[in-house]
């Protein structure tokens, strides 16, 4: 069976056996800091499993793509070295949330594996928790498996979600690749080894581990399995490698064909072909190359693969060609891939040519250090330097020594990476927290899509760390209400303001936040008193309200814009949304042309003009996607959505925001810049109704104030400049002909000034400006007429030095250009080099420019 035959059939077995297919989450796990990546299948359901989150369904299956490639679960040093560790996996599971428990998960899992997949009985092993006598139980008299082919474990069969919190035992499932291939059963002292391989492993939480370790049985225990695509599709495809599969063997044939290495046991193509899956469903997931969090796993992995193409003798982009092959194995089943099939190919393009630029110096620093090596260690300096300077990820630097069997002192770059974390740390801003004396039960209501004002009562109050029963005049704190009309800061939206008013006094709210399922109103009492329990009436601000909802509309027309101008590879990357503005950040590889913006300003006024109604529906998840509901990168979403739709279907987001009407009401939409904040981020700031109309009127206010000073009609004022321009460039054209012809006259006077030093002419010689094409044609006039010789002229205007040397071909023999201005350069602290024979170099003028030139006629002499 081919990979997507088995990924088919797995999920059709379940689905025909009551289980609901959940398709693929995304790989950055839903507002989670936990995890860094989507690394197994129960990520998108572990709210379920906690019980904070309700489905509207007990069982589910998934084919769910996972990453290991940083932080705990991190096997990025095995890939490509070992037949079965990939940074991208595919994860098959089903599972049940308090439905059936092991009977069921167990017969499943047999049934599928023996009447489906059709594997012989006598090759599977069971393994079982050494206290789970009722799983025992079942395999042997109610399965019937062979006792001779069962292990039970200890540590091997328990999981645990963290130190507290659902675990349980489990049972593993083992294929057995027979005699031939060294190692033992499970639990045997050849285990480990390459003969038996766990292809399924079933999860039974029925305990919560408590903080003093007690084991506490669940009142509904669940079922969380997992067996990995790729080696299950081994087992079936009679390979003993993941690398030997379908799937892989077409990438590896695509690496081949790129980077010309016809081995397919090539370890660095097998790098090369795992790689870029991880790196292209990053990407696709909205995941770009960057130097924090996410962004530098995918840049580590990215130069990871484009290493081992410069050891295949591949020098030039190859890793961006990969994507095509890729689509190809795997668009059917997912296919976002296949529809940013260009965006992903520029993105790893770009970065390949970036990586191009510092890869060859940093092999050659590490080249230089690894000859001076006298032990078997690269000092952890190294290391840091490497990665902090030339951008080496650390696995890179250690690749490359274990190619020449070396270990990097990886104590000593801790200790150098914890002092620049310590450096960030303290250059870092604090932040207030303001939950931190909160204990609270039950969950906000809010009130805000309605009215902007509600009658409630006061629910908790703190001030400072500390849960108080009042708050008192002139007291800063925080007030959390049983219902409020008030937004909280989220979706980049921010918070609303306003007042809560009691009989007693009242509170000034400056500001909203959310924390868990309450709105915190942060301000202060300027009236009175505020105390637990009062009834209060709490009032928003309605002006900012208004103008912020208008705002974020416009967020959502331009994301829509964006997407029809530029591609639907666009996705929002954040935005900040208040009364005054809007900005919006978003995937795209470079600079939006004044046409497009013009283009994508357009549509945002067109949708604009047309006033159509802004409508808001309440809809379970997976009709929102089929409706087209676009969701945010990054956000997490339950079962019920908020799906806003605009302009008749032109824009249709999930969004939990507050917004007009109708789209007239935002009244006219300007856009004020566009420029790039990270690789592959762009930003455009916005303004919007009585905004957009103020920043017209500045604009015209300074049109009319420049055709003023040009004395001009503002409608003429183009035709004005560019004959201004015109006129600035002739007269700009015959000053330097001028200087051209006064330096020229003071050549004979400077070449009397020439050093006579061992059959070799030296003038070294400050004169005033410092235009470099003038410099330039002095120098190569007076190398002319000096014959044999070493000329460097400084011209200065008192703020600048731009440094021209030029050399005979006889002398350049002892004699450099480069090195003259290099000279120099060192002592008034600037830059410079060139070719043997010419060569010039810039920088601020500190003042030391004369003890440079008499620093360099010494070098002179000395040369």
């Amino acid at each position: 069976m081919k990979s997507a035959d088995i990924r088919e059939a797995f999920l059709s077995f379940f689905s025909k056996h009551g289980h609901t297919v959940v398709p693929s989450s995304s790989l950055i796990p839903g507002n989670d800091p936990t995890l860094l990546f989507t690394n197994s299948g129960m990520v998108q359901f572990k709210d379920v499993f906690l019980g904070s989150d309700k489905r509207a369904y007990t069982r589910a299956t998934s084919a769910q793509r996972c990453v290991r490639a940083g932080g705990k679960h991190n096997d990025l040093e095995n890939v490509g070295y070992t037949a079965r560790h990939h940074t991208f996996f595919e994860m098959l599971g089903n599972f049940s949330f308090g439905d059936y428990f092991k009977r069921d998960a167990i017969k499943f899992a047999w049934e599928f594996l023996t009447q489906v997949l059709h594997l012989p009985p006598e090759r599977l092993w069971v393994t079982v928790h050494i206290s789970d006598d009722e799983a025992a139980d079942i395999w042997i008299k109610e399965v019937g498996i062979d006792p001779t082919r069962f292990s039970r474990l200890d540590a091997d069969n328990f999981w645990q979600m963290g130190d507290t919190g659902p675990c349980g035992p489990s049972s593993e499932i083992f294929y057995d690749h027979g005699p031939n291939v060294p190692g033992g059963p499970p639990g045997s002292p050849d285990d480990g080894l390459d003969r038996y391989i766990e292809i399924w492993n079933l999860v039974f939480m029925q305990f919560e581990r408590q903080p003093s370790g007690e084991l506490i049985p669940l009142p509904k225990p669940s079922v969380d399995t997992g067996m990995g695509l790729e080696r299950i599709a081994a087992v079936l495809q009679g390979v003993h490698s993941n690398y030997e599969i379908d799937l892989f063997q077409a990438l590896l044939r695509a690496a081949a064909s790129v980077t010309g290495c016809q081995d397919l046991e090539e370890k660095s193509l097998r790098v090369i072909a795992d790689h870029i899956r991880s790196c292209s469903f990053l990407i696709a997931d909205g995941v770009l190359p960057s130097n924090e969090g996410r962004g530098y796993v995918l840049r580590r992995i990215i130069r990871r693969a484009i290493r081992h193409g410069h050891k295949l003798g591949q020098d030039k982009p190859f890793f961006h060609k990969l994507v095509a092959s890729l689509v190809e194995q795997m668009g059917d089943a997912y296919p976002d891939l296949a529809a940013q099939k260009a965006h992903i190919e520029k993105i790893l393009l770009s970065e390949e040519e970036q990586f191009a630029k510092t890869l060859d110096k940093g092999l050659a620093v590490l080249a230089s250090k690894l000859e001076s090596q006298t032990g078997t260690v690269i000092p952890g300096d190294v290391v840091f330097t490497l990665y902090d300077t030339y951008g080496f990820p650390v696995d890179l630097t250690n690749d490359i020594a274990r190619e020449r069997g070396l270990t990097l002192d990886m104590d000593g770059y801790e200790a150098l990476m914890e002092q620049q974390r310590e450096r960030a740390r303290s250059a870092g801003a604090f932040k207030v927290d303001y939950t931190a004396g909160l204990e609270l039960e039950g969950e906000t209501g809010f009130r805000g899509y309605e009215s902007l004002e509600c009658e409630t009562s006061v629910a908790a109050l703190a001030r400072g760390k500390f849960q108080v029963d009042r708050l008192a005049e002139g007291e800063e704190g925080v007030v959390v209400l049983a219902e409020t009309p008030f937004y909280a800061e989220s979706g980049g939206q921010i918070g609303d303001c306003g007042y809560i008013e009691s009989a007693s006094g009242r509170f000034e709210v400056l500001d909203c936040r959310k924390e868990g399922s309450h709105h915190l109103h942060i301000g202060r009492v300027t009236r009175g008193e505020l105390v637990l329990n009062a009834q209060v009436t709490a009032v928003v601000e309605t002006g900012l309200r208004q103008a912020t909802a208008l705002n974020h509309s416009a967020t959502h027309l331009l994301h829509a814009a964006l997407r029809q101008v530029l591609g639907t590879h666009v996705t929002q990357k954040g935005s900040l949304v208040d009364s005054q503005r809007l900005r919006f950040d978003f995937t795209h590889f470079e600079a939006v042309s004044a046409e497009q913006l013009q283009e994508i300003e357009n549509i945002v006024n067109e949708q604009i003009r047309l006033n159509t109604e802004v409508k808001t529906e309440i809809l379970d998840i997976e009709t929102a996607k089929k409706k087209g509901a676009m969701a945010l990168f990054g956000e997490k979403y339950g079962d019920k959505v908020r799906v806003l739709t605009m302009g008749e279907g032109f824009s249709i987001e999930l969004c939990g925001g507050t917004h007009a009407k109708r789209t007239g009401d935002i009244g006219l939409f300007r856009i004020v810049s566009e420029s790039g904040i990270a690789a592959g981020v762009r930003r455009i700031e916005a303004v919007t109704g009585a905004g957009a109309f103020e920043y017209m009127a500045q604009a015209q206010k300074k049109l009319l104030a420049a055709s003023q000073m040009l004395k001009t009609a503002p409608d003429a004022l183009l035709e004005k400049l560019d004959a201004l321009l015109n006129q600035n460039r002739q007269l700009e054209k015959e000053l330097t002909q001028i200087k051209g012809k006064l330096a020229a006259a003071s050549i004979d006077e400077w070449i009397a000034e020439a050093e006579d030093f061992k059959g070799i002419r030296l003038l070294v010689k400050q004169v005033p400006g410092n235009d470099a094409k003038l410099l330039r044609d002095l120098v190569d006039k007076l190398r002319n007429k000096l014959g044999n010789s070493a000329v460097l002229l400084a011209g200065t205007d008192g703020e600048r030095v731009n440094l021209v040397a030029g050399v005979s071909k006889e002398a350049t023999a002892l004699v450099k250009a480069g090195d003259m201005v290099r000279v120099v350069a060192e002592k008034i602290g600037a830059k410079g080099g060139g070719r043997p024979d010419m060569a010039q170099g810039g920088g601020a003028d500190n003042g030391h420019l004369p003890e440079a030139l008499t620093a360099l006629k010494e070098w002179l002499r000395q040369a």
